[in-house]
């Protein structure tokens, strides 16, 4: 067995005794796959997983709404460092955070905004479906009078500090500036020219697989008041697509255009200029470029965070990577630009409390790019 396939089975194994499904997709060089395990749900009936089964993501949904916040700069919507309060509905105007300064979009996109990682509020709405579906009933009224109700202690920009409630009002922020709702906005700006025909926010998307918590079927995942934060779900084989776009940098969707004579993605744009094709794939292509770049270096660790991504030097290579969990799902997506591989997971199964799962989608990751253990 060679080593890859070894670090595949581990995968599979991690995720038993409660996942029927498991999707594991990887580039290695100039090989894609996608490998699938069992069925989408329990018993025989239930149709096998295959490479256009549907996941629920949770934080790696994060990911993708750092691609909408950095596609928006390039287009010249917003610019990275734009205060939140701005960017926000007008008729928000009580929903403002005390805070000595600023919070700025940036500060969102590196969980540096000093926000707490849940909402005010959110947990005495959640505690009846605490185990199955927490945000279900936190929507944009309780995330409006929440904001209203916290106060950032501390500067922003100064300190780490993982946040759903900063990811999700970054998704939130970006759906007043595109002018749609979060999920309709990534699938015009991100996920369509991508090619990512099974992604989306929509928890009741066919072939969907069903999420499971210790062996009891869960509902599907919903989060409509921070989608940003954890409501994408999608497919072994358009996360593999997604990934392999980091890894190109976008030079497919450039089709002959230089990436370095692009506009810097804070430059603003004249309103009354036109749309055109090949600009707005280039405007992506800066957009895959601007999340992969570090922008600071975490306290005790020799990690760095990207625009949500984390980065980590691992032997002589670069990866990135992030994880996420749902009451019925676990994922862990991850690429080397330098190694020239990409790894996704993805399992019906809760997270475990090891984290063995998304350790061996990490373990997969640094097999693929060429890791030379020590």
């Amino acid at each position: 067995m060679s080593g890859l396939d070894a670090a595949v089975t581990a995968v599979v194994r991690a995720a038993r005794p409660h996942a029927t499904a498991v999707t594991v997709a990887l580039a290695d060089g100039s090989r894609a796959e996608v490998r699938c395990f069992g069925r989408v749900g329990q018993g025989p009936s239930a149709p096998p997983c295959t490479p256009d089964t549907v996941f629920e993501l949770g934080s790696v949904s994060k990911t993708f709404t750092a691609l909408l916040f950095a596609n928006l700069a390039a287009r010249g919507e917003l610019a990275l460092d734009d205060p939140l309060d701005g960017r926000l509905p007008r008729n928000w105007h009580t929903a403002q955070v005390r805070s000595a300064e600023p919070i700025r979009l940036l500060h969102l996109a590196t969980h540096t905004s000093g926000l707490p990682r849940l909402p005010p509020g959110l947990l005495a709405t959640a505690a009846p479906t605490w185990f199955s579906n927490p945000y279900e009933t936190y929507r944009d009224e309780q995330l409006r009078d929440g904001l209203a109700r916290t106060t950032v202690r501390g500067r922003p920009g100064s300190r780490f500090r993982y946040s759903n409630y900063g990811a999700g009002l970054l998704g939130r922020a970006l759906a007043e500036t595109g002018g749609l709702p979060y999920g309709e906005l990534l699938t015009e700006r991100v996920c369509g020219p991508l090619g990512l025909r099974d992604t989306t926010c929509s928890p009741d998307q066919p072939g969907r697989a069903t999420g499971y918590r210790r062996g009891q079927a869960l509902p599907p995942w919903s989060i409509p008041g921070l989608p940003g934060a954890g409501g994408v779900r999608s497919s072994g084989a358009d996360l593999l697509r997604y990934l392999r776009a980091h890894l190109d940098r976008g030079r497919d969707l450039h089709r002959g255009r230089d990436p370095d004579r692009e506009r810097d993605p804070g430059q603003e744009r004249d309103p009354g200029q036109e749309r055109d094709p090949a600009r707005e794939r280039a405007e992506l292509a800066v957009a895959l470029r601007e999340v992969q770049r570090p922008r600071l270096r975490l306290r005790h660790s020799g990690d760095e965070l990207c625009l949500i991504w984390n980065r980590r030097r691992s032997g002589e290579r670069d990866l990135c990577f992030h994880s996420g969990g749902t009451r019925g799902f676990t994922a862990f997506a991850g690429f080397s630009p330098d190694g020239s591989a990409a790894v996704a997971i993805l399992a019906n199964t809760a997270p475990a409390l090891d984290g063995r799962f998304v350790q061996a989608g990490y373990e997969l990751l640094r097999t693929a790019a060429g890791v030379t253990r020590t």
